[in-house]
């Protein structure tokens, strides 16, 4: 893949043979970064994962940097009330499946009541592919709707790894203290540790790394973020 000259102008302001503590590589993806924009700093770890496994939870980081999202239950009875209260943008049962079903995809979360599933499974050709499906593993299906809409407003990530063994994941903006940054990483490789499938043999932990939306890798010490 080639690179513009911005992207090779960052890479010769650091060394990318070289391994980083997490302190120095938040700092590092700050100062290479080049774009205008404020760029989101994302976390690459590389899982030695056979085909069969995967790796997948959610998280809450300590220090949020997103946009406030919009949060869609599905719900009904006495439900319906508490995930109002709790803060979800839109509330509803089969008239949202319909919506959706039509067409309609303007939220960013979906969350179910078990006794919703039945009807919110039909989406899933829909919901599926762009990572909006409730699951029970990420908690998005849940009778709990307080707890988990203020976990979810709070910060509540999901992570997974893809078919190659890697989780990506957003970890904080360019603009954001360093310290901030790491916190979110330690944060986020510690719940990735402990997923890990217990039929998982030798090295589970590959290679770690740090990047902003635009700029290059800096390839991250995993001993600094097990400390």
């Amino acid at each position: 893949m080639r690179h513009g000259k911005n992207y090779q102008e960052a890479v010769k302001k650091y060394d990318p043979s070289k391994v980083y503590t997490i302190e120095e590589a938040a700092e590092m993806v700050k100062k290479i970064s080049y774009a205008k924009f404020d760029e989101t700093v994302e976390l690459h770890i590389n899982l030695g994962l056979k085909k069969s496994q995967s790796v997948r939870d959610t998280v809450v980081l300590p220090h949020q940097f997103s946009a406030e999202k919009k949060i869609l239950v599905f719900a009904k009875g006495e439900k319906v009330q508490e995930a109002k209260d709790a803060g979800a943008t839109y509330v509803g049962d089969t008239d949202l499946v319909q919506k959706i079903k039509d067409g309609w995809l303007d939220f960013d979360i979906a969350v179910a009541t078990p006794d919703m599933m039945k009807d919110v499974g039909r989406l899933g050709p829909i919901l599926g592919r762009r990572g909006l499906m409730p699951n029970p593993k990420t908690r998005t299906v849940t009778f709990d709707l307080k707890g988990a809409l203020e976990e979810l407003k709070q910060g509540r990530v999901e992570f997974r790894s893809d078919k190659t063994g890697v989780v990506h994941i957003s970890v904080g903006k360019v603009s954001m203290e360093a310290s901030a940054v790491v916190e979110n990483v330690i944060a986020i490789f510690k719940e990735v540790l402990r997923k890990r499938p217990v039929d998982a043999k030798g090295d589970f932990v590959l290679s770690v790394s740090l990047a902003s939306t635009m700029g290059p890798g800096v390839v991250v010490d995993q001993k600094t973020l097990e400390a």
